[in-house]
C-alpha cells in the first residue's frame, strides 16, 4: 500500500467484500473503456516556466473547435469576460467557511444575494447556496420532503435527467426510501398512471420542466391533488427557462431545484456546476446547508451573517438535515454576476433566444424530409427528432465537419439541442452537412 493512505490491505480486502467486487477496477466499471488511459502517462521532464508555458500553448493548437448541438443536461451559454474579471477580486477570495463574518462580508454579501436572485426566479420563499449539483439538489429536496411528511414513498417521473433518477435512487436506498418511477407517455410523465399511485404513505412527486427531452410539462391541477393527499410537489427546473414559462411557486411546487449550470457557467469539461435549492418557508428547517441572511451590527450598519442552522448537525446527527459544508460559492457569485449582468429583461431575452432557436433549428431539419417529429408537445431549447436515416454515419460526417450532433437516445432518435449561443450559420452548417449525405 502506499504509505500516505491509511488503509491496510486487510482494509481494502474487507471493503470489497461488503460492496460485492473482487478488483478495485470494477469500480469504474460505469465508465466507457474507450475513454480510459489504460497505459502509463508519458509526462514530460521538468520545464522552466517559459518552457512548459510554449510546451501548453503546443497542447492546445493540437485541440479542434467543434460546434456542438448536444445537449442533455449541460448546455452552452453566453459567456460575459467580465465574470471571470469580476471573480478573481481578492474582496471575494475570503475564507473557504465564513463562520467568521468579520473577514467574511464580501463572501457572505455574494451568497445573499444568489439566494435573492434564485428566490426571485423560482417564486420560493428561501434558498440555500450549498448544492453540488442539479442532481444532488434534487436528492436533497427529496430528503427534505420524507422528512416533513414523515412518509418514506417517493414517485418521480420517469422524464427527468437519468443522472438525477440514478443519484436519486442512490440517496434514497440507505435511507429506507421507496422509488416508485412514472413512465413517460409521449416524452412526458403519464399523468393518469401518477395519479392511480397516490397513496397515505407518498411522500412526494418529483418532476421536471423542461423535461430530460426538453418538453414543457403541464401541471394544471397537479398541485392541489397532491396537497389535499398531505404530499409534497418537487419540480426541477433549468433557471434560464424561469424568465419565460411559469416557474415552481405558479405551479404549486413546495420544492424548487436543478442545476444552475444555464446561468453563465462554462461546460469545463463536465464541471463543476451548481445546484440550487428553495422552498416554501414552511420548509425552511428541512433546508441543508447554508442560508445566509442580512442583519445589522452594533452600529446600525447593514451586515450579512449565516443564519438558521440547527444546532442538531452539531449534536444530534440522528435528527440533522444533510450537513453540506464544501460551499459552491464561487459557482454561486458566477451566476449572481451573471444575473446582475443581463438583468430581469437580459433574462427573458435569452430564453427567448434559446427558445427561437431551437424552433427554428427544429423547422430546418424538418424541412429536409430527412426527420419526422415524435411528439407535438410544447418545448424549450432542446427536442427530439426521429432521423431515416443512419445515425452513426451521420454522425460520422458531423465529426468530420467539427460538428458534434444531438444524443441518439435510441429507437432512430436525437435529442438535439440549439441554446442562445447558436447563430444561423451553424444551424446552415449542420443543414449543409445533412443535405450533401445520402440517408
Amino acid at each position: 500500500m502506499h504509505k500516505y493512505f491509511p488503509q491496510t490491505s486487510s482494509d481494502v480486502s474487507e471493503m470489497k467484500e461488503v460492496i460485492g467486487i473482487k478488483q478495485l477496477d470494477e469500480l469504474f466499471s460505469d465508465i466507457n473503456p474507450k475513454v480510459r488511459i489504460n497505459n502509463k502517462l508519458n509526462l514530460p521532464e521538468a520545464m522552466s516556466e517559459e518552457e512548459l508555458r510554449k510546451h501548453m500553448d503546443d497542447l492546445g493548437k493540437r485541440n479542434k473547435q467543434f460546434s456542438s448541438f448536444l445537449g442533455a443536461g449541460t448546455y452552452d451559454s453566453l459567456q460575459f469576460s467580465a465574470i471571470s474579471a469580476l471573480t478573481s477580486r481578492q474582496e471575494f477570495l475570503t475564507s473557504y467557511t465564513p463562520y467568521q463574518p468579520e473577514i467574511s462580508q464580501g463572501t457572505l454579501q455574494y451568497i445573499f444575494e444568489y439566494q435573492t436572485m434564485i428566490c426571485e426566479l423560482t417564486g420560493m420563499d428561501v434558498s440555500n447556496a450549498s448544492m453540488y449539483d442539479g442532481t444532488t439538489a434534487t436528492a436533497e429536496a427529496m430528503f427534505m420532503a420524507v422528512s416533513y411528511t414523515k412518509r418514506n414513498k417517493v414517485l418521480i417521473s420517469n422524464t427527468l435527467d437519468k443522472n438525477t433518477i440514478d443519484v436519486v435512487k442512490t440517496y434514497a436506498k440507505y435511507r429506507n426510501i421507496e422509488i416508485v418511477l412514472i413512465n413517460d407517455k409521449d416524452l412526458s410523465f403519464d399523468r393518469e398512471k401518477l395519479l392511480s399511485l397516490i397513496d397515505e404513505n407518498t411522500s412526494c412527486f418529483i418532476s421536471q420542466t423542461p423535461n430530460y427531452y426538453g418538453v414543457l410539462e403541464n401541471y394544471e391541477g397537479l398541485s392541489e391533488i397532491l396537497h389535499n393527499n398531505n404530499s409534497l410537489f418537487i419540480i426541477n427546473s433549468d433557471p434560464s427557462s424561469l424568465g419565460l414559462f411559469k416557474n415552481q411557486k405558479e405551479w404549486g411546487a413546495d420544492i424548487a431545484c436543478g442545476n444552475a449550470q444555464t446561468l453563465g457557467i462554462p461546460k469545463s469539461f463536465g464541471g463543476p456546476t451548481v445546484g440550487y435549492l428553495a422552498s416554501t418557508k414552511a420548509l425552511l428547517r428541512k433546508m441543508p446547508g447554508r442560508i445566509c441572511g442580512a442583519t445589522t451590527d452594533k452600529d446600525g450598519k447593514r451586515g450579512f451573517v449565516l443564519t438558521l442552522q440547527a444546532r442538531e448537525q452539531h449534536i444530534r446527527r440522528e435528527k440533522a438535515t444533510s450537513n453540506i459544508c464544501s460551499n459552491q460559492s464561487l459557482m454561486a457569485l458566477y451566476i449572481t454576476i451573471y444575473l446582475s449582468l443581463v438583468g430581469k429583461r437580459g433574462i427573458k431575452e435569452i430564453a427567448q433566444r434559446a427558445y427561437n432557436n431551437a424552433h427554428y433549428f427544429e423547422e430546418k431539419l424538418l424541412k429536409t424530409k430527412k426527420f419526422i417529429k415524435v411528439s407535438n408537445h410544447p418545448f424549450f431549447k432542446e427536442f427530439v427528432l426521429e432521423y431515416l436515416g443512419d445515425i452513426d454515419k451521420l454522425n460520422q460526417e458531423l465529426l468530420n465537419n467539427n460538428i458534434l450532433n444531438g444524443l441518439n437516445i435510441g429507437n432512430n432518435k436525437l435529442l438535439l439541442c440549439a441554446t442562445e449561443t447558436k447563430t444561423v450559420k451553424e444551424i446552415n452548417d449542420y443543414l449543409n452537412v445533412l443535405e450533401a449525405l445520402n440517408v
